[in-house]
């Protein structure tokens, strides 16, 4: 009874009826095969099937579940769409084909299969786990939340679904309720990998001695998989400092990286020679841009991780005229799809580039961002790639500003080595590699901020602990902001926050945040590298 939780027997059974005896045993033995991950047995026995029942929903339905298994997604999209022709209301169909459209890319098809699926069978808690799900992927936690309260009312052992739910809540700031979300999934699955990362990546949480003690029994299973041991061995760093067992801690850090970059390998002076081939390319402006009024609506946030760009953010978002939209995917698209149209890897094309060009790309920009000015006239992106494209940003949208955050730079390295990244960052998971990409951020940025003096600007944030009023009133007239109080009461600011650093920009600024001191001599390598 593949990708079917939940139903009994008897259900099974009529999603059967109209099969042969010879054809019922093909089916049962595909769904075992597919539930099992042997996906060669599942071939084998729904091509056999299809030849004898060829438009058979529940034959239909698995088919289109392998092909998303095989990652071929839009030919799930077109199995799973004939077997719904044939059962218009199957809210399994439509669960499964939500699955497949989310995978292909159609989100906005995806929450509607998910909604459908959830009309017809509103017991059917799967339905309502990929709904919130994806509902918070899309960073509309707050839509999230019912739909996933409905999926743990219906299973309340559904640990992926507390996971999301506490994932969804700590956007919504309410991070107590998150911290207890993660702790009842590990109460119903303590080997729960993605719980326990989940619950340490709060940041401001602490983890108690049970739980570090717990966590350093689970590392010693040989049996763990190399994700799980990566994501329990960040944890357990985590959970010794924060009961300050440091030299423990780094050493969980060092294993737990080693093992990370031997999945995701770097290769550092690859990039170097890229940033090389940047800075040469955008030695100076364009001669030709977009007109000058396009993009007063942008404020860019470069920097690199766990660099204070969600706290700078986060400041601004406390403005009445500016909406914090996080790491938007947009620019590196658009320039991207710029590069795949002239056959030529940006930057060999930014001096080609035309007035019209940099034009209808800044205002494909401003079109596909449109969402994040509904409710105030400006909004900021803080792309975590946005730092290397910045020549082209400005040539887009010229009336941009750019802020570029900076932090110490061993506080920097050390808080990227000690972060596991949902995505991307490969530099950060060996201590020399997260050095050299520390150094081409400084040397590209400062780039930037010789080439446009005033359309680009450090924000230091050391300065920002230091004097915070004078910070914040000199980063808002970069902008164009009149000084507004709240922007001193961040803290305050009820929002989305899609970041690592979400439970920590809820709190009031702290002097007390450097971790380096704390570790000594095991941090020497890293002070090494940056000498």
């Amino acid at each position: 009874m593949a990708n079917i939780p939940g139903i009994n027997k008897a259900e099974w059974r009529k999603r059967l009826v109209g099969l042969s005896p010879r054809v019922t045993k093909m089916v049962e033995l595909a769904s075992a095969g597919i539930e099992a991950r042997r996906l060669e047995d599942a071939r084998r026995n729904l091509v056999a099937a299809g030849v004898l029942a060829p438009e058979h929903p529940e034959v239909l339905r698995l088919q289109g579940v392998l092909k998303h298994l095989e990652e071929r997604y839009e030919e799930a999209v077109e199995i799973l769409r004939k077997a719904l022709a044939v059962l218009p209301d199957d809210a399994l169909i439509l669960n499964n084909l939500g699955s497949s459209l989310r995978a292909s890319g159609d989100i906005d098809g995806a929450v509607e299969a998910f909604h459908q699926a959830t009309l017809r069978d509103p017991d059917l808690a799967a339905a309502w786990f990929n709904l919130g799900k994806t509902l918070k992927s899309q960073a509309r936690p707050e839509n999230a939340l019912p739909a996933l309260e409905r999926a743990l009312a219906l299973s309340p052992a559904h640990v992926p679904a507390r996971i999301v739910f506490g994932d969804s809540l700590k956007a919504l700031g309410r991070i107590d309720e998150s911290a207890t979300a993660f702790r009842q999934a590990l109460k119903l699955n303590p080997r729960n990998a993605q719980a326990w990362f989940s619950l340490a990546n709060l940041k401001t949480v602490p983890l108690t001695v049970a739980e570090a003690n717990q966590l350093g029994q689970l590392l010693g299973e040989r049996s763990l998989s190399d994700d799980d041991r990566i994501r329990m061995g960040f944890s357990l760093a985590k959970a010794l400092e924060d009961i300050g067992q440091y030299e423990k801690s780094f050493a969980a850090l060092i294993e737990a990286n080693r093992c990370k970059r031997r999945q995701k390998p770097w290769h550092a002076a690859d990039f170097s020679a890229r940033i090389d081939e940047i800075m040469q390319a955008c030695a100076r402006p364009p001669g030709a841009t977009a007109p000058s009024t396009q993009g007063s609506e942008v404020i860019f946030i470069v920097s690199l991780p766990r660099s204070g760009s969600t706290l700078t953010e986060q400041i601004l978002a406390a403005h009445p005229e500016i909406e914090g939209a996080s790491e938007l995917p947009d620019l590196p698209a658009i320039i991207n799809e710029e590069s795949e149209r002239r056959g030529v890897d940006f930057p060999a094309w930014f001096g080609a580039a035309t007035a019209d060009d940099w034009e209808r790309m800044g205002k494909e920009y401003l079109k596909r961002t449109e969402r994040w000015r509904e409710k105030r006239p400006r909004f900021t992106d803080k792309g975590l790639a946005n730092w290397q494209s910045v020549a082209a940003a400005l040539a887009m949208l010229p009336a941009a500003r750019v802020v570029v955050c900076r932090r110490d730079p061993l506080e920097t390295c050390f808080s990227c080595f000690i972060q596991l990244f949902a995505r991307g960052q490969r530099f950060s998971y060996d201590i020399d590699d997260v050095v050299a990409y520390w150094r081409d951020f400084d040397r590209l940025c400062r780039h930037w901020t010789s080439v446009y003096p005033n359309q680009v600007r450090d924000m230091v944030y050391e300065s920002l602990l230091a004097e915070p009023e004078a910070a914040t009133r000199a980063l808002l007239e970069f902008c164009g902001l009149s000084f507004d109080r709240a922007c001193l009461r961040f803290h305050e600011v009820r929002r989305k926050v899609r970041t690592a650093s979400a439970a920590q920009v809820l709190q009031p600024l702290r002097r007390d945040t450097a971790r380096s001191d704390r570790y000594g001599s095991a941090l020497d390598a890293f002070r090494k590298a940056l000498a």
